[in-house]
């Protein structure tokens, strides 16, 4: 899967990591609803550097089609928001 963080570039990662990414989504939908801003942020961070970890980069010419994209690391809980589906960030 092809993971794009606005503002960073592109990741190549394997399906086999959304269930510990889910984790961290559900974790960020939690503190969204509850207005939760610090926790908000801690998790946001969380859940990047863990896509960072995980993924491996592409190039930075490289134009591959993103199946995901996440908010950049500065991002407001407003901006979050309005990404957001039924399932969070990360589907499933």
């Amino acid at each position: 899967m092809i993971v794009r963080i606005m503002g960073e570039g592109q990741v190549s990662l394997a399906d086999g990591h959304l269930a510990e990414l889910n984790k961290l989504d559900d974790e960020l939908l939690a503190e969204m609803e509850n207005g939760d801003g610090p926790g908000f942020r801690r998790t946001l961070q969380a859940l990047l550097a863990r896509v960072r970890d995980l993924g491996d980069p592409l190039p930075d010419d490289s134009l591959e089609p993103s199946e995901l994209i996440l908010p950049s690391p500065d991002a407001t809980l407003e901006e979050v928001r309005d990404l957001l589906s039924d399932d969070g960030l990360i589907p499933g």
